[in-house]
């Protein structure tokens, strides 16, 4: 199966609400309150959540308006141009112009976090970079073994502390590690407790003063890995990571085994940070970077 059918088959369940629009636009219905609402309830199905779903239907109307349309068929070809340039924002792809490019992968527990490091691990190694990863979650049992496991088939270097150890102490040796070792990019992994603990975030904002003291710099990206199955939930733990932890990007993991992608759009407009990533599966290959325009087909493109 090529990617861009693995990302078909994850938007399964979007895609097929989305068909609506379809004949909705076929029908050149006018443009009445009975229109809108079923317009609304569509995007609803479709896992664009309420919050957005409600900003992109005001607009439409605004546009509508504006640019006197009549029928259904000229808000929905306006609304799929949307959609694509909605999730193309910029910096999309990593930011490794500095030297160590560290990064801050964050997310609660169970997200596919260690893994997904492992993966841009082999990835970047793959490109020719000389990468770090530092073993920062030092709470969860066996996290630092399964990033060492990781870190061996991608024969890259780790930097781990011992099982309960303060994290941002892990932290500041990855850095003088980086530096001694000169790698190119650190991947950090941290804690997934309950992003509603207070001192999880407060733990977060001490690792990244550790970075900035010891590099220089703030961490050259930060990165939230969300767990796509978990549909607008995923949204909530996004906006309270956004909150403390001023995120660069997000990587959605998971998406084989969900269909509801158009939960992408919900966490751009709410967040307003860049999708990064995407995962669609178990092996190494299977972490990709977020194409908007590949998506978009996939989002409206009917199945074969």
């Amino acid at each position: 199966m090529s990617w861009f059918d693995k990302i078909k088959a994850s938007v399964t369940r979007s895609r097929d609400a989305l068909l609506g629009l379809e004949t909705m636009a076929l029908a050149r219905r006018p443009l009445d309150a009975s229109f809108w609402e079923e317009f609304e309830e569509i995007l609803i199905g479709a896992d664009f959540g309420f919050a957005t779903t409600e900003k992109i239907v005001g607009a439409l109307v605004g546009v509508a308006k504006q640019d006197r349309y009549q029928t259904s068929d000229q808000v929905i070809a306006r609304f799929k141009r949307d959609v694509k340039s909605f999730l193309t924002l910029p910096d999309m792809g990593l930011q490794l112009d500095r030297k160590p490019a560290v990064i801050l992968i964050v997310g609660v527990n169970g997200s596919g976090k260690t893994t997904t490091i492992g993966k841009l691990a082999t990835a970047l190694k793959r490109n020719r970079r000389k990468v770090l990863l530092v073993a920062a979650d030092t709470f969860r049992a066996a996290a630092a073994e399964q990033l060492t496991i990781w870190a061996e088939r991608a024969g890259v270097d780790i930097v781990r502390g011992n099982e309960g150890a303060d994290p941002s102490s892990v932290v500041f040796d990855g850095m003088v590690a980086a530096k001694s070792r000169g790698a190119d990019v650190v991947l950090v992994d941290t804690a997934g407790r309950l992003q509603t603990k207070t001192n999880l975030m407060e733990e977060l904002k001490k690792m990244r003063r550790v970075i900035e003291r010891e590099t220089g710099a703030p961490p050259a990206e930060t990165l939230l890995v969300l767990d796509g199955t978990t549909g607008q939930n995923a949204l909530s733990q996004a906006k309270l990571f956004n909150e403390a932890t001023q995120l660069t990007g997000v990587i959605v993991t998971k998406l084989d085994s969900t269909s509801k992608g158009g939960v992408l759009v919900g966490i751009v407009d709410q967040l307003t940070v860049p999708i990064k990533y995407i995962g669609l599966g178990e092996t190494a290959d299977a972490l990709q970077p977020f194409d908007p325009d590949e998506f978009t087909k996939a989002l409206f493109e009917p199945a074969a």
